[in-house]
C-alpha cells in the first residue's frame, strides 16, 4: 500500500484555506501523482531522509498566503493585457503586490500563475510546486512568494505567486520572441545562462538530503532576471528520486517532446539522467539558436540533434551550426568543447551520462578558457575561411579542369585543320605530277 500527500482545508469551509496542512491518505497502486512517503514516514525509520512534504511541513511558514481577491486586484481582475504566459496548467499574469512587512509604498512587481479550474492533473502540479518550491533554495531556482487556494460558490481557485524574471525566457530570446528591443544573445551571456541553469540542476540532484528530479528541463523553463541570471520554473513535473538502493522511479512518461530522453520515453525508468539528456538537448540550442524540433525548416533540419550528427565537434565544417546571430564573436575551441560536452550528456547509455555537478565543473573550464582568450582562434572566421578555403580549391580545381577541356579541344581542332592542309597540299602535289617529300 503506497502513501501520498494532499492539501485539505482544515476547518471544511468553503473559505480561504489558511494554511495548507499535510493530511495522510491511503490509495490504490495505481496512483502516479508526484508525491510519495519515504520509510520514515510510512515505516517508522528514524534512518531514511525525509520526504519533500515533510521538508515542506517545516518550511511552510515562509510562504505568504493571499486571499483571492488580493491577487484579483494586483492583476486588474485578471486583464489580459498583463498577460505574460500561458500553458496547459493555465495562464501567468504581470502583478503588483503590498510588501510581507506592510511598510514602505513601493509596490512589489510579481508573477502570478493562476490555474485552470477543471482537471485533477492541474491540482496535483499545483501541490508539487508549492512543496518542492516551498522546500527548495538556491540562486538558480525561482523564488516562490506564496499562494492562494480557495474553494468557493465560484469554484475551486489555485494560483502561486513567484518573484517576476524581467527578461522573459530563454526560449524567448534564443528563438526571437522578444520585442525587437532586446539584442541577440551574446556569447558571454549564453554561457553565463547555462552555467547558472546547470547549478540549479546540480542542486536539485545533489544538494538536498533527498534527490529531485526536475523531469521538465527545456529553454522555455529558464527564465532570466534583470541580468539575464537564469532561474529553473515550473516544478509541476519534478519528482522525488529513487529511493535507497533502487536505480530508477517508475513514472507515467511526461514532459516536452524534442526534449525527453529515450530511455526514459521507452521504459518509464526516470532517473538524474533523464534531466541530463534534456541539458545537452538546450546545450545544441544555445550552440545553433535553434529549436530541438522545428516543422519549419527543411526535413532533413527539422531534428536538431539528427542535423548536427552532419557537422560533429571536430570537424572543419561545425561552425556552420553556430547561430549567425552570434556574428563570429566566439572562440571556436570553446563552442566546440560545448558541443563534446553535449555529445557526453546525449549518449544513449544513461549511466555514461555525465552527473550534474561534472556538467558545471567542465563548463567553468570552457568559461575560463572562452574568458582568458587563449584560443588561438578568437572569432569563428578563422575556421570559416578554412571552410571558405576548401570551397575556392574545388572551384578553382574545376575551373581549372574547365580550362584544360578547352585548350585541349582547341589543339584537336588545330590538329584536324592541319591535317586537312597537309592533305590539300598533297593532292595538288599529285595533280602537279610533283613527287611528295618523305
Amino acid at each position: 500500500m503506497k502513501c501520498f500527500q494532499y492539501f485539505k482545508d482544515k476547518s471544511g469551509s468553503k473559505g480561504q484555506v489558511s494554511a495548507p496542512e499535510l493530511k495522510q491518505e491511503r490509495k490504490s497502486e495505481g496512483f502516479s501523482g508526484p508525491y510519495r512517503i519515504t520509510k520514515s514516514s510510512c515505516a517508522g525509520s528514524l534512518a531514511s531522509p525525509r520526504s519533500i512534504p515533510e521538508l515542506y511541513e517545516a518550511k511552510a511558514p515562509n510562504l505568504r498566503v493571499f486571499s483571492f481577491s488580493e491577487l484579483k486586484q494586483a492583476t486588474r481582475d485578471f486583464n489580459p493585457r498583463l498577460k505574460i504566459g500561458e500553458g496547459g496548467f493555465g495562464s501567468v499574469y504581470k502583478g503588483t503586490i503590498k510588501p510581507a512587512d506592510g511598510k514602505g509604498d513601493e509596490p512589489l512587481v510579481v508573477a502570478i500563475k493562476q490555474l485552470n479550474q477543471n482537471g485533477l492533473q492541474g491540482h496535483k502540479q499545483w501541490v508539487a510546486e508549492v512543496q518542492f518550491l516551498g522546500v527548495v533554495e538556491h540562486p538558480n531556482l525561482v523564488k516562490l512568494i506564496g499562494y492562494c487556494a480557495v474553494d468557493g460558490e465560484r469554484g475551486i481557485q489555485r494560483l502561486l505567486v513567484y518573484e517576476f524574471m524581467q527578461n522573459k525566457s530563454l526560449e524567448d530570446h534564443l528563438f526571437g520572441r522578444v520585442p525587437t528591443g532586446f539584442p541577440p544573445l551574446s556569447w558571454k551571456t549564453r554561457l553565463q545562462i547555462i552555467l547558472g541553469a546547470a547549478q540549479g540542476l546540480a542542486y536539485l540532484h545533489e544538494g538536498l538530503e533527498i534527490q529531485i528530479i526536475y523531469r521538465d528541463f527545456k529553454a522555455s523553463n529558464v527564465l532570466l532576471d534583470g541580468n539575464f541570471n537564469p532561474k529553473l520554473s515550473d516544478f509541476g513535473l519534478a519528482r522525488e528520486g529513487p529511493m535507497a538502493g533502487r536505480s530508477h522511479v517508475s513514472t507515467t512518461v511526461v514532459g516536452t517532446y524534442g526534449y525527453a530522453a529515450p530511455d526514459y520515453i521507452e521504459t518509464g525508468h526516470l532517473t538524474d539522467k533523464s534531466d541530463v539528456w534534456s541539458f545537452g538537448v538546450v546545450l545544441y540550442e544555445i550552440l545553433s539558436g535553434r529549436r530541438s524540433l522545428d516543422l519549419g525548416r527543411p526535413k532533413a533540419e527539422q531534428k536538431l540533434l539528427d542535423w548536427m550528427k552532419r557537422y560533429p565537434a571536430d570537424s572543419k565544417k561545425f561552425s556552420l551550426i553556430m547561430d549567425p546571430r552570434l556574428e563570429n564573436q566566439y572562440p571556436i575551441s570553446a563552442a566546440r568543447e560545448i558541443a563534446k560536452l553535449a555529445d557526453n550528456c546525449l549518449v544513449k547509455s544513461q549511466k555514461q551520462r555525465p552527473k550534474m555537478s561534472e556538467v558545471v565543473e567542465r563548463l567553468k573550464q570552457v568559461i575560463k578558457v572562452s574568458e582568458e582568450g587563449k584560443a588561438e582562434e578568437k572569432e569563428s572566421p578563422l575556421e570559416g575561411s578554412e571552410i571558405q578555403a576548401d570551397e575556392t580549391e574545388e572551384n578553382s580545381n574545376y575551373r581549372l579542369s574547365e580550362s584544360w577541356k578547352r585548350r585541349m579541344a582547341h589543339l584537336a581542332k588545330l590538329g584536324e585543320q592541319a591535317e586537312g592542309a597537309s592533305r590539300r597540299r598533297l593532292l595538288m602535289l599529285q595533280r602537279a605530277k610533283v613527287p611528295a617529300l618523305h
